[in-house]
């Protein structure tokens, strides 16, 4: 066995495709954004005033996931702090990202993180509201700065807590004497703000856009860029590029999943020894990412997503045992009531499960199809669109997730 290793070992070290994996991740901040000269400017138009010290509008960015929207951002704040720096003036710029577990699903958490940020402490828990608004206001407000944060998939944050804290933010400012704030909300959901309460939206947008998804000749504009920094020279076949920006072309013109295709295409390629990566290997990839994709987002929904789609499989079963496959929303919703009873959940309205029905399809992990029952009015016909191989998987995770 140790000698199999070792092989493993040597040919990994000496048999690598990569130049440097890194330029494919997530992370990474390129030099120049292609394609997206139009947004960046827009941006930069909105936060230049901070070289003036003054406050910039709120900005809310909007656009799929992968369409450049967080790297645009960024790119424009490194350029202001540099600028800034050059100037003598003093901007911070404080990130959240909202999506990630145990940082932003209660607005406590929110608040002790940015605390955390500033180089303040606070308890886990345990402190009322009003007193950790209290210690945020004193930290930020001890001198006299400008503080742009940007809130990373806001939408995620909103939907798992309350608009509150939203409109508290914006309303900060009157009781800061020092220091003065804005933010930018960055989200996957373009009707986001459509549904918040609209005396926060009054007092929130007041700049708003829309990132368009990149089309396919983009995405290889994107991919071939990369790839000479990527790889080493000569190991990426002719196709392979355009083959990855068609299969992300198709999924709402996403770039980060392009690149993700391309570099688990490399991986799988190294794995098995070639000497360069084949189209073989991108539809390989793109079959572990879409595997690999059902399992996270299951993992990371809010309770209620979870709990609605627990209900849809637990009738998929039953209906299946019966030689049926599909049932109507009254159905779920009567089946997620009991669930919400065994583990003692709050039980949303008929129409909040509608909606989250109609979020689990925008995933593709049902199809929901309106019908019209006569005088009985229009209903959606669900039909679970997991892979076989995979139901008991996401079964598992939601049983473990909800403590079934």
């Amino acid at each position: 066995m140790g000698v199999e290793l070792g092989d493993i070992f040597d040919s990994a070290i000496e048999n690598t495709l990569f130049r440097s994996k890194d330029v494919l991740q997530v992370r990474y901040t390129p030099e120049s954004i292609p394609h997206r000269d139009k947004q960046i400017k827009s941006i930069a138009l909105i936060l230049a005033s901070t070289l003036r010290g003054e406050r910039p509008s709120n900005l809310f960015i909007y656009g799929k996931t992968g369409t450049g929207k967080t790297l645009s951002v960024q790119y424009v704040q490194n350029e202001l702090l540099k600028r800034g720096g050059e100037l003598g003036v003093e901007i911070k710029f404080q990130y959240l990202n909202c999506k990630l577990k145990k940082v932003a699903d209660t607005e406590y958490r929110i608040l002790a993180t940015l605390i955390k940020q500033f180089g303040g402490s606070v308890p886990a828990t345990g402190l009322p509201t009003d007193q950790i608004w209290s210690k945020f206001i004193e930290l930020i407000d001890n001198k006299k700065q400008l503080i742009v944060f940007i809130f990373d998939e806001i939408d995620q944050a909103i939907k798992k807590i309350s608009d509150n804290f939203l409109y508290s933010l914006t309303r900060l400012n009157q009781e800061l004497k020092l220091a003065q704030i804005s933010f930018i909300g960055i989200s996957n959901d373009v009707t986001f703000l459509e549904n918040i309460d609209p005396r926060v939206r009054s007092s929130l947008g007041e700049e708003e856009f829309v990132f368009p998804p990149y089309n396919a000749i983009q995405l290889q504009d994107i991919l071939n860029d990369r790839c000479e920094s990527a790889f080493k020279e000569g190991v990426v076949d002719d196709g392979v590029v355009a083959k990855c920006a068609a299969y992300a072309a198709r999924e709402h013109g996403d770039a980060r999943r392009a690149l993700d295709l391309l570099r688990i295409a490399g991986e799988l390629s190294e794995r098995e020894g070639e000497k360069n990566i084949s189209e073989k290997y991108i539809d390989l990839a793109n079959r572990k990412m879409e595997r690999d994709k059902i399992l996270d987002i299951v993992e990371s929904e809010p309770k209620q997503f979870q709990l609605v789609l627990y209900s849809i499989i637990q009738l998929t079963k039953q209906a299946r045992s019966g030689g049926l496959d599909r049932f109507y929303t009254g159905d779920v919703y009567n089946y997620y009531q009991k669930v919400c009873d065994q583990v003692k959940a709050d039980i949303l309205t008929q129409r909040r499960i509608s909606d989250i029905l109609a979020e689990i399809d925008m995933l593709g992990l049902i199809n929901a199809r309106v019908i019209s029952k006569g005088r009985h009015g229009r209903t959606r016909e669900i039909k679970l669109s997991i892979p076989s191989n995979l139901f008991k998987k996401v079964d598992d995770i939601l049983v473990d997730s909800l403590c079934i």
